[in-house]
């Protein structure tokens, strides 16, 4: 069997149509193209054709999952569970059942963002703790539960709370701030208070001083 044409894909400028005797097979990446040494008039066995399928399922899951960690930063266990739902059979809108990528792919694909630096749960940790530390008060409590629902081991969480200059009294001034108006009932406020993380003394304290 014989590569007859590659052609560019009209949907995605990165990919190229791969045509095995003049009948489309799959598509690839362009940088996989020089990687794999693909070429017109490259002859293949069937078995090594569908190794090359192998690769098209992995140039693509890599792709989406590098969009997914370039929207924000992700925790391991954040990408590790992105790839597990794409392991999963999908039936289509035909009725079909589109069936996953497997999990040998998946594990590749978070090799090369690991290898890569798109994922590191240090890094995880620091966006995560300066972005609640800018967008809004957040107890030292209630910082440590999310990232550790994010996976982030408990080594790395004390490390980097303990490199940041926050501190539970100067974020319970930021809430305070945002929802006074919110809560004129000041019993109200110091229970939504509580259940933000705080400690009750902490909370008369920063009342107090309000």
């Amino acid at each position: 069997m014989k590569i007859t044409a590659i052609t560019a894909q009209q949907k995605n400028n990165n990919r190229v149509n791969i045509m095995v005797d003049a009948v489309y097979r799959f598509s690839l990446d362009i940088f996989q193209i020089s990687e794999l040494g693909i070429r017109v008039g490259k002859e293949y066995t069937e078995q090594e054709l569908v190794e090359l399928e192998t690769e098209s399922q992995f140039g693509k899951l890599y792709g989406r999952a590098l969009e997914y960690c370039m929207m924000r930063p992700h925790s391991a266990k954040e990408v590790r569970d992105y790839l597990y739902r794409k392991t999963r059979d999908l039936r289509t809108k035909t009725g079909e059942i589109k069936k996953g990528i497997s999990p040998e792919v998946t594990a590749r694909v978070f090799d090369r963002l690991e290898e890569k630096g798109y994922v590191d749960d240090q890094k995880f940790a620091r966006f995560w703790i300066e972005n609640r530390n800018l967008t809004k008060g957040t107890s030292l409590r209630k910082l440590t539960a999310e990232l550790r629902s994010k996976g982030v081991a408990q080594s790395i969480i004390e490390k980097f709370l303990n490199d940041s200059e926050r501190s539970d009294e100067d974020e319970l001034k930021k809430i305070i701030a945002k929802k006074q108006k919110r809560y004129p009932d000041q019993q109200k406020l110091m229970q939504y208070l509580a259940r933000q993380g705080f400690q009750y003394d902490d909370i008369k304290q920063a009342l107090s001083d309000d």
